[in-house]
């Protein structure tokens, strides 16, 4: 079994929060995005839209995000920047502090079921009502009769046909898909209104241009991301599935490395490389030499592979160090 990541490595990975776009590359600059959203989905999703420019504000409950005790690094990661408030939504004061909230917000993001958004008086009519011009995104489990059912990541990846087995999934799928199809929305909600007020009509206006309230499943997040696994590409024998010798893991002589010599012209590169094409000629050239050889050759040859586990290339510069 391989190591654990380095510490460099994490650090890598946490960037991944971050677009990868120019620094000064802010198009929702001047835009406010109010989170009720706990937990991963909605703090990621959060995260995103602050790097593309928006002024992030949050309210979390008095007993703060579960994410704050479960993985203190990730939260620090995806609340960098973003203004956190503690609010009792259950009390009258802490009713009048979210509609102040909401009065100076363009966009809502919640992760309630419908029910409890309801009780919080923060349905879709009730914001219609009191807040015409807010644009919202709830993040939700599922849509139609399974809303107002419990779920989490891990039950929406077994519906969705990705778990293998009794196995728990390497990450959060659809959680991480749903946060940038909760992203995709919000996007849409704020260019929709930005459009109908280009006559230059403001959130506060009379008459108010009426907000987008959209929903973003994340049993739909699984479902999308499953697509080339439910068209068969990635299933056991499937051409990315194991039938192709140039892609796939192989043992080599310290770890792992993973091919992706897919197209012909990476596929011709490897079997010359590595003395012929077929998965035992390949697999021997893998365990003949060590990680670092492996890449060095890859780098040589120009060829897709990398070690397990190593996080994105050195070579790879994250958004936030890029000029």
């Amino acid at each position: 079994m391989n190591s654990p990541p380095t510490a460099s490595a994490r650090n890598r990975r946490l960037d991944a929060l971050e677009p990868h776009h120019p620094r000064g590359f802010k198009p929702l600059a001047g835009l406010r995005v109010l989170s009720l959203a706990l937990n991963l989905p909605g703090p990621a999703a959060l995260a995103r839209l602050h790097a593309l420019g928006v002024e992030a504000r949050k309210i979390e409950p008095p007993a703060g995000d579960p994410m704050r005790a479960m993985c203190p690094p990730l939260y620090r990661a995806m609340h960098r920047g973003v203004a956190v408030r503690t609010l009792d939504l259950k009390t009258p004061a802490g009713q009048d502090a979210l509609q102040q909230e909401l009065r100076d917000a363009d966009l809502l993001l919640t992760s309630f079921r419908p029910a409890a958004l309801q009780r919080l008086g923060l349905g879709k009519r009730h914001l219609q009502r009191n807040h015409p011009a807010l644009a919202s995104v709830a993040l939700v489990g599922q849509t139609g009769r399974g809303a107002n059912l419990p779920g989490h990541d891990l039950t929406y990846q077994a519906q969705a046909g990705l778990i293998d087995a009794a196995r728990l999934p390497p990450t959060l799928l659809a959680d991480m898909t749903g946060a940038l199809l909760a992203v995709e929305a919000a996007m849409g909600a704020l260019m929709q209104a930005a459009a109908r007020r280009s006559g230059g009509t403001t959130r506060n206006a009379s008459p108010a241009v009426p907000g987008a309230h959209l929903q973003v499943a994340l049993a739909d997040a699984a479902s999308f991301a499953a697509l080339p696994h439910g068209a068969g590409l990635t299933l056991a024998g499937g051409l990315l599935g194991g039938a192709l010798p140039g892609y796939a893991v192989h043992p080599c002589r310290d770890g792992l490395v993973a091919l992706a010599a897919l197209e012909p012209h990476f596929a011709a590169q490897l079997a010359t490389v590595a003395g012929g094409p077929s998965h035992a000629a390949i697999a021997r050239w893998c365990k003949a030499h060590t990680v670092a050889e492996l890449r060095a050759l890859a780098l040589e040859h120009d060829l897709p592979l990398e070690a397990w586990g190593v996080g994105p290339s050195e070579n790879h510069v994250p958004a936030r160090h890029r000029a």
